[in-house]
């Protein structure tokens, strides 16, 4: 019976494969990626020992990570001098537009799509949109950002909307923001409900022995059942973030929540299987 240590590293290193085709197909090879890899261990372990309420000396650090001393009072140094990164944001503003307008039910048709709205004015307008969420960020600029994304497109004096939510069609950094918090937090789903006997919502449906006709009829029938999905929990989501917005104080609104679904399929002799 193998034992708990080797279940995980097998269970981690078949997850990291797309990743780490991801990272061979960019440039990033063994050296430099094991090199990075040293400051996650450090950060994580760091981490762990705090919520042990343990302190987190340079010997604790090393002894729990496996990171070499020399290398970990390095690291230590060069953490201490970076700066906090910007995309460390909860979520960019446009994206934030995208979402109220998809749960404003007056900046939606009867069916329940996106309608196109004036660019100024009083509600519902992209103007009114953005003023929603902050007064600090000019529509404009927004609205530019939309369009480079290849999410909104001008049309006379009204906003239209091209994507029924926010998925960058252009932009590789944009992208792969989303990409890292989307599957960080998929992955702490996962995480969670294995070593901590959690319970968040993490399932999948799985199928095999499809022809390539069956599996493009079930990317499409998923996509429906996501769109669906995507409209109740962005409502209910929209209306308890303005809830407590407006009943709550700060201190009392420290929580994050994201929901998301996937759909995959390849040959049974893709190598990316």
């Amino acid at each position: 019976m193998p034992s708990r240590s080797a279940i995980v590293l097998q269970t981690v290193l078949h997850a990291a494969r797309p990743l780490v085709r991801l990272l061979l197909r960019n440039g990033v090879a063994y050296p430099a990626f094991a090199a990075a890899l040293k400051s996650v261990f450090l950060d994580v372990a760091r981490d762990e020992l705090r919520r042990e309420g343990a302190k987190a000396t340079d010997s604790a650090l090393s002894l729990r990570s496996g990171v070499h001393r020399r290398d970990v009072r390095t690291l230590t140094q060069a953490q201490g001098m970076a700066s906090p990164a910007e995309d460390e944001a909860p979520m960019n503003m446009a994206a934030q537009v995208v979402a109220r307008w998809l749960a404003t039910p007056d900046c939606l048709d009867d069916a329940g799509l996106p309608r196109p709205l004036p660019r100024a004015g009083e509600a519902p307008s992209f103007e009114a949109l953005v003023a929603a969420i902050s007064t600090d960020v000019r529509p404009r600029a927004v609205l530019d950002e939309l369009a480079r994304l290849g999410m909104a497109e001008v049309d006379g004096d009204a906003v239209r909307l091209l994507a029924p939510g926010f998925v960058p069609h252009q932009g590789f950094a944009e992208m792969a923001f989303f990409m890292q918090h989307n599957l960080h937090d998929h992955a702490a789903a996962a995480v969670a409900n294995l070593a901590d006997q959690s319970n968040y919502l993490e399932q999948a449906v799985f199928v095999d022995d499809l022809s390539a006709a069956s599996a493009q009829q079930l990317h499409a029938t998923a996509a429906k059942a996501w769109r669906q999905a995507f409209k109740a929990v962005m409502h209910e989501a929209q209306a308890l973030h303005d809830h407590d917005r407006q009943s709550l104080p700060a201190a009392e609104r420290g929580h994050r929540a994201r929901f998301g679904t996937y759909f995959f399929t390849t040959d049974h002799d893709d190598p990316a299987s």
